[in-house]
């Protein structure tokens, strides 16, 4: 099965030297434009790596960013993305932090049993305690300064990670899907939970919740339905799907970390303008129908005899692949060592064939790590190429890697940035939670250290012209689970990228590529003049000079006739 083979010792992130603020860096076709330091009380300075402090994952709306941490979560105005400004800090412990925001909506997953609904400072002490709250805080944000919480929904494991889902047909509501992988509480704290066997119909176990959110009233906020995903079509059981590890041992000679026994999704992302969502659920990778957003229905599930951990899902922008995530060792292991197969905590690309899920290819960090250095797939999100399939993505301390996995049987690193360990004796917990792309730029959400933002940088493997046409695709707001379908308006930056990706086919005649430019760069030049009509004909005159029988001119051709179409309105 294809893998990403580790690169040798010659790769610059390689022995890149030690520190928690300090570390030294090293970088490819991304550029570090800023970082920000974690603010005072977010932070241990003994010991940077303490997970009570830890940041965790992103969610952005207009022009901030939205940072989650085990103990609350931070506000930045990104409107200039080299200068990050700290805007808001909210204090309110209880572990995971995951946010997604929806207009004035703030979600925040809640995990630990020192949640509090009050969110105070001093913990939740007891088995029993009515002043715990595990689950999913909602907050109104429309005042950015004075975030107020709103509503605190309950749930019997807390949420661990969060999904939100919205439909056409119920634009009054949003829909939270709830991953609990924890504990689960005593039914004397909150009824109605129960840790028992899959026999019995009412086990919190086997199951995700469903929180249905008035958008206008969100004090109303409450479970609706608890969906058995994992249910066997043919028996009824609910434990219908992996409930042992597939072999004694982990593939590398080791206990499996975590264990992948499917009674629990990690993490599930839904892309709601084609029906589907992709289930990351410990021992099983799951494609789900979410057309009815409070009865998500399960199509299919797959299995891995590599995976240790199923965590999180990326669809590609046509809805026709699935990137999974395997977190083996949780996270807070070494996995990205020299000894480590590259079919060991990756990413599986799976195309989606006829409804059902089929594997091609895996992709993992291409650099070794040291032992020092807790290093994983994690979370990521596509990067608005048009024409390709580009995946930005956190490794934790193995630092940002940019992936194309157009063709999903050969996924190949196009761009990355890493630093070194935080410690040159010890493994503490750091490096990206999150890396993620939005307007233009990349930001990350580093576990020890802070925020970072990126910029693209033209290479050989990804033209200014498809940076610059990724960048005319602008969000209102993005949630990586909650994945938005992109469109790209005509431009001629559009049509510019598919121009360099037909000049890398190398398919175009050289007099046919020279007149694409030379005729792009005049009509570019007419626009905004008494000769706008004569544009038009340019790109017209142009588009049918390409052969539209090869796909990649095929592209070209339509980007031209499109952007004539767009001028011609104008005029």
């Amino acid at each position: 099965m294809p893998a990403t083979a580790m690169a040798d010792d010659a790769d610059p992130r390689a022995g890149l030297g030690a520190g928690w603020l300090d570390a030294q860096q090293a970088s490819q076709g991304l550029e570090l434009l800023a970082h920000r330091d974690k603010p005072e009380g977010f932070y241990q300075a003994s010991n940077p790596g303490n997970s009570s402090f830890a940041n965790s994952d992103m969610a952005f709306s207009g022009k901030y960013a939205f940072v989650g941490n085990f103990t609350g979560f931070n506000i930045y105005d990104v409107s200039t993305p080299a200068n990050p400004v700290l805007t808001t800090s909210v204090v309110c412990p209880g572990g995971q932090g995951d946010l997604s925001v929806y207009g004035n909506l703030l979600f925040m997953s809640v995990e630990e049993t020192r949640g509090r609904i009050d969110c105070g400072t001093q913990g939740a002490s007891g088995t029993v305690n009515p002043d715990r709250f595990r689950g999913v805080r909602v907050f109104d944000v429309s005042d950015i300064s004075k975030p107020v919480q709103v509503a605190a929904v309950q749930t019997c494991r807390g949420s661990h990670t969060h999904t939100l889902v919205t439909s056409k047909n119920d634009p009054d509501n949003v829909y939270v899907y709830v991953q609990g992988t924890s504990s689960i509480r005593s039914g004397s704290e909150l009824a109605g939970c129960a840790n028992t066997a899959a026999t019995d119909p009412n086990t919190a176990q086997w199951r995700i919740e469903v929180i249905k959110v008035p958008v206008a009233a969100p004090q109303n906020a409450a479970i609706v339905s608890t969906p058995r995903l994992f249910t066997d079509p043919a028996t009824g059981a609910i434990n219908g799907l992996q409930n042992t590890p597939q072999t004694p041992r982990h593939p590398s000679g080791s206990s499996w970390s975590p264990s992948p026994v499917t009674t629990h999704c990690h993490d599930i992302t839904a892309y709601p303008e084609i029906g589907l969502a992709a289930g990351a659920c410990a021992g099983n990778g799951i494609l789900i129908d979410i057309s009815d957003p409070a009865n998500p229905k399960r199509l299919d599930a797959v299995t891995d005899p590599n995976f240790a951990y199923w965590h999180s899902a990326t669809f590609n922008n046509d809805g026709t692949k699935v990137v999974f995530t395997d977190e083996w060792g949780g996270g807070s292991g070494a996995r990205c060592r020299v000894t480590d197969e590259p079919s060991w905590g990756a990413n599986a690309i799976f195309d989606i064939v006829d409804g059902k899920l089929q594997f091609r290819s895996y992709y993992k960090l291409p650099v070794a790590q040291t032992n020092q250095e807790n290093c994983v797939a994690h979370n990521g999100s596509l990067v608005p190429v048009p024409g390709r399939d580009i995946m930005v993505q956190a490794w934790y301390q193995g630092g940002v890697s940019m992936f194309d996995f157009t063709d999903s049987a050969n996924p190949r690193e196009i761009a990355y940035f890493d630093r070194g360990p935080i410690s040159t004796t010890s493994l503490l917990l750091g490096g990206f939670w999150s890396a993620y792309y939005y307007n233009g730029h990349v930001f990350g959400s580093e576990i020890a250290r802070g925020f970072d933002a990126f910029k693209l940088l033209p290479s050989e493997d990804l033209d200014q012209a498809e940076i610059d046409a990724a960048a005319t695709v602008t969000y209102d707001r993005f949630n990586s689970q909650h994945q938005p379908r992109v469109t790209w308006p005509a431009s001629f930056p559009l049509v510019r990228a598919y121009y360099a990706q037909a000049l890398r086919t190398g398919t175009m005649k050289k007099n046919t590529a020279d007149n694409v430019q030379k005729f792009v760069d005049r009509a570019e030049r007419f626009t905004d003049g008494p000769q706008k009509n004569a544009a038009v004909a340019q790109l017209r005159a142009v588009s049918h000079q390409l052969d539209t029988s090869v796909e990649a001119q095929a592209s070209l051709s339509k980007a031209l006739d499109d952007l004539a179409d767009a001028l011609s309105r104008k005029a």
